[in-house]
């Protein structure tokens, strides 16, 4: 039987605030030291009262601008009442019936697939809740501790609905509402680091029954890869259910992710399970006298489906090179100001601006990769770069030079145009230079150059290579391919 599948997301951020949600802790998501940050009133004591944190609900507002929310005119804080270790008050303060924002849309803007990438992903709700405490489980598996510093950060939760089709469509909504939270300056959403989690509400039915199937949910997934794993693994596990004529199980899931299996943790609660009310402690919103949202729109940058658009034209990028710098704003930041400085230069900015995005997208990242560098050890700026690009483009420098020069200022951000004097590296093309080098390597290697004359067209790059290396990358290779096959041609 073939089955259609049914998959709605949420999604939570902790968001960059100085302090936490409803009291002056500071909201440090890298603090080592546990129980550091909290106090009475994020500690649940009795008598202690919450304040909000107004920047939290500003960072919300933007999210729901940027995806086309409708901005709640009324808006309030729920007790969402249930008992776990994480929750020092027994109850969380969320939202339930008037969230901030609702409804939105997000694109799958990141998918290489032109269809795919305009599809748009429906949004139910954005609203704002605290985050709980942190679970600490040593290795004996004797006991649990309680790291309460997290308790009460501020966290936004996205809710779509349930349109999404497969694990691929899962993992590129998260990949785009990273990059928006990044740009927005709203979070720093590191999956790794539990600043953005993704809970994933999966079912199966059969193609032509109206209502849905079971759902069952899966918590708490911490990378991209997951998200993407546990939805294909959960699809595979239902089918195989459903084929034996068994009932799906309504439950909550875990995902383990050395065996890429999802296993059970708990039957799934319904809302009324959780008996929210409107929390006594806090006042309602008004939501449009709090905040000028003509204000607040200005605050928006370029948002990255539209700054994608933009780059792909302006840098005659694919749709996978524009990825690749949506994704790490450092790379494109680099490659904009490198731009902007090239064009103050009397260059062919079309030849410049592809030579500067092959090199950044090949080489420094490829170095940066290789030689496991962060941003803060590369030491490679706009300027110096565009150095680099600039001595290409008017045939100043060879690639072998810029190369070499390139693994040489990314480590220890020297001025490119002194190594080139220093060294004179500068692109040797004097033939009376030349000449003695070229003679003495076809002197010197007769097999390759008798291998050349039965057409073997590999032979002649071997020989220019032997040139290059005793000319030390300063000369124009392909100007030594035309000076060897007219000398071998003799």
């Amino acid at each position: 039987m073939l089955y259609e599948t049914t998959i709605g997301l949420e999604i939570h951020a902790e968001l960059l605030t100085k302090t936490k949600m409803f009291c002056s802790c500071l909201n440090e998501s890298e603090e080592k030291q546990p129980n550091k940050n909290i106090c009475s009133v994020c500690m649940g004591h009795p008598g202690t009262l919450p304040v909000i944190n107004i920047e939290a609900l500003r960072k919300v507002l933007k999210v729901g601008l940027s995806l086309n929310s409708n901005i709640s005119s009324y808006s309030k804080f729920d007790r969402k009442n249930y008992f776990y270790p994480d929750l020092p008050k027994g109850y969380q303060i969320s939202q339930y019936d008037n969230p901030l924002c609702k409804d939105g849309k997000l694109k799958l803007f990141l998918s290489d697939e032109e269809n795919e990438n305009q599809k748009e992903v429906k949004i139910t709700r954005v609203h704002l809740e605290e985050d709980t405490a942190r679970l600490i489980h040593p290795k004996d598996g004797k006991s649990t501790l309680i790291d309460f510093n997290r308790a009460g950060v501020p966290l936004m939760e996205l809710v779509t609905e349930p349109v999404i089709h497969n694990g691929k469509e899962a993992r590129l909504f998260c990949q785009g509402l990273q990059i928006l939270l990044k740009d927005l300056d709203v979070s720093e959403a590191e999956m790794e680091k539990g600043q953005m989690r993704c809970e994933v509400n999966i079912s199966l039915k059969p193609i032509g029954q109206r209502e849905l199937g079971t759902k069952v949910e899966i918590k708490n997934l911490n990378s991209f890869k997951a998200v993407e794993k546990a939805i294909e693994y959960e699809l595979k596990r239902q089918t195989e259910v459903l084929e034996k004529g068994e009932k799906v199980i309504q439950e909550t899931r875990g995902w383990d992710p050395i065996k890429e299996v999802t296993y059970p943790q708990r039957t799934k609660e319904e809302a009324q399970d959780y008996r929210y009310f409107p929390e006594p402690d806090l006042p309602p919103l008004n939501v449009y006298k709090l905040f000028n949202f003509e204000e607040l729109k200005k605050e928006l940058k370029e948002l990255p489906w539209l700054k994608k658009e933009r780059i792909i034209k302006e840098y005659d990028l694919s749709l996978k090179e524009a990825d690749i710098l949506l994704k790490d704003s450092k790379v494109l930041e680099i490659l904009e100001e490198t731009i902007k400085i090239l064009k103050t230069k009397n260059l062919d900015i079309k030849k410049a601006t592809n030579l500067a995005k092959n090199y950044l997208l090949t080489d420094i990242l490829g170095i940066k990769e290789k030689e496991k560098l962060t941003y803060q050890e590369i030491k490679i700026t706009p300027l110096n770069f565009s150095k680099i690009i600039e001595n290409i483009v008017q045939n100043k420098i060879s690639s072998r030079v810029a190369k070499d020069i390139l693994l040489e200022i990314i480590k220890t951000g020297q001025d490119p145009e002194k190594l080139i004097t220093e060294r004179s590296l500068e692109t040797i093309s004097d033939i009376d230079l030349i000449n003695p080098i070229i003679e003495e390597v076809i002197k010197n290697n007769p097999k390759a150059v008798e291998d050349y004359k039965k057409g073997k067209e590999t032979a002649i790059q071997f020989l220019v290579g032997q040139a290059m290396a005793k000319l030390k990358g300063a000369a124009d290779p392909k100007e030594l391919v035309k000076i060897m096959e007219n000398k071998i041609k003799k």
